[in-house]
């Protein structure tokens, strides 16, 4: 080898859309399908953390103290998961960016990897819906997939579809009182990022009211047309 640094060309989506708009469901099938592996900025934090690498060591100082981990020490993790071998085929963000400063921040990080952002889905919601979704919503308690009580039910009840397990949690805010106030910070915080990524042409919205199924195959029409 001559020690040239190949440029890397795996797939980078970001999931936009407000709480109970399926980004986490549609993710999931998105790995199970591509190959793709889902990062949150909470789970991210977490295993940083967890694991004792030198940004996370800087984000557990950070939360010890009570404050914000920065945007440069969540952009640090990133940079650190997304190097993973596991990352090789794709990655799909949920949950970051946030704003549109965060946005440029993954613009250099892409520039320095190589990469860019294929595609900057947006799950369009109708407000008032998102009470019933949100509410009815829960998920396993061993492997965290995701049920609902009108939508989408375990084949055999009380048992998952994907483990087998038969516990079962809800989100303690998922309920109306807080669903409302949650849904007017993300359009409020969103707004600007929907424009970011409309400005750079890599937005793409879809219509997330219908059923998971559909859904489904229009994030595969959009992941196979943006990674041609």
């Amino acid at each position: 080898m001559d020690g040239a640094q190949t440029p890397n060309t795996s797939p980078v989506l970001i999931l936009l859309g407000p709480p109970g708009a399926g980004k986490g469901t549609q993710a999931r099938m998105l790995e199970e399908q591509f190959g793709f592996v889902q990062l949150s900025t909470g789970d991210l934090l977490r295993a940083a953390v967890a694991a004792g690498t030198e940004a996370g060591q800087r984000a557990r100082s950070v939360m010890e103290a009570g404050e914000l981990v920065s945007d440069e020490i969540v952009i640090a993790i990133l940079r650190d998961r997304m190097a993973q071998p596991d990352c090789a085929k794709g990655v799909i963000l949920d949950g970051f960016p946030r704003t549109a400063v965060q946005a440029e921040a993954l613009d250099r990080l892409l520039e320095e990897t190589g990469q860019k952002i294929d595609a900057a889905v947006s799950l369009e919601v109708d407000d008032a819906a998102m009470v019933t979704r949100i509410s009815g919503r829960y998920t396993c308690g061993t492997c965290g997939e995701g049920y609902h009580d009108s939508f989408k039910q375990p084949k055999a009840k009380g048992t998952c579809d994907k483990c087998g397990g038969t516990e079962f949690k809800r989100r303690a805010d998922d309920n109306a009182e807080t669903v409302a106030s949650r849904l007017d910070a993300y359009h409020a915080q969103t707004a600007p990022l929907i424009a970011y990524y409309k400005a750079q042409g890599a937005l793409i919205g879809i219509d997330a009211m219908g059923e998971i199924d559909d859904i489904a195959r229009k994030m595969t029409a959009i992941v196979k047309t943006a990674t041609a």
